[in-house]
């Protein structure tokens, strides 16, 4: 198992998690919390790889499905200690964004894409599972809010971009790209940057 490996892993059963833990706080039952949390792992993935032509990746292994029964387990075995900690869903959020980023980047530079796209396809493996996890549990999801989420992918791309052109070890760089989309978020939260809102003439009548 490559490091790459260790890495996709990992963001899966971190997703996995945030997925569940929200699942959980809505009171679905052990299916349906295993259901959020799978489509929040495989998600963005699973778009990436249709959009990229290829097979989708957890298809061709049973691992994935696998991880996250495990993720579901740990939950319902430390449930209590998991769901007190207020900054559960974040942490583990933030963790699986940081992995899946270098995960979408590595697959699509594997199938010859030029950069721009691989970091599109990071940002693409990083969100869209999240995106689907907010509506199933029926929230808005939570990288259309005033949040920095995309461009804390996008930075993770630019990052691995910069790393792969000044020669830089491939797991230094896979390592490096990871951790500036997790700092930029942990970042944002705690010192609440965002992009502004998009108001409509409508409000900001209201507001004159």
């Amino acid at each position: 198992m490559n490091f790459i490996n260790v890495v996709d892993y990992a963001g899966t059963f971190a997703f996995a998690i945030s997925g569940i833990r929200l699942a959980s706080a809505k009171q679905f039952d052990w299916f349906g919390a295993y259901v959020v949390g799978l489509v929040t792992a495989i998600g963005g993935g699973t778009l990436r790889d249709l959009l990229l032509n290829v097979t989708p990746f957890w298809m061709l292994q049973p691992s994935y499905l696998v991880i996250t029964g495990l993720a579901l387990v740990c939950t319902i075995l430390f449930g209590k200690w998991i769901i007190r900690l207020n900054n559960t869903f974040f942490i583990f959020d933030t963790i699986g964004l940081g992995l899946f980023v270098v995960v979408g980047i590595e697959k699509s530079i594997e199938a010859g894409f030029p950069f721009w796209v691989t970091i599109v396809m990071g940002m693409i493996t990083g969100s869209v599972g999240g995106i689907i996890r907010d509506i199933l549990i029926n929230e808005v999801p939570l990288i259309f809010r005033k949040d920095v989420y995309a461009l804390a992918c996008v930075l993770g791309g630019v990052v691995f971009y910069v790393c792969t052109l000044t020669g830089v070890a491939d797991e230094l760089t896979q390592v490096l790209s990871a951790l500036s989309v997790i700092v930029m978020r942990i970042l944002a939260v705690k010192y609440h940057l965002g992009l502004p809102a998009l108001k409509s003439a409508e409000s900001n009548e209201n507001s004159k």
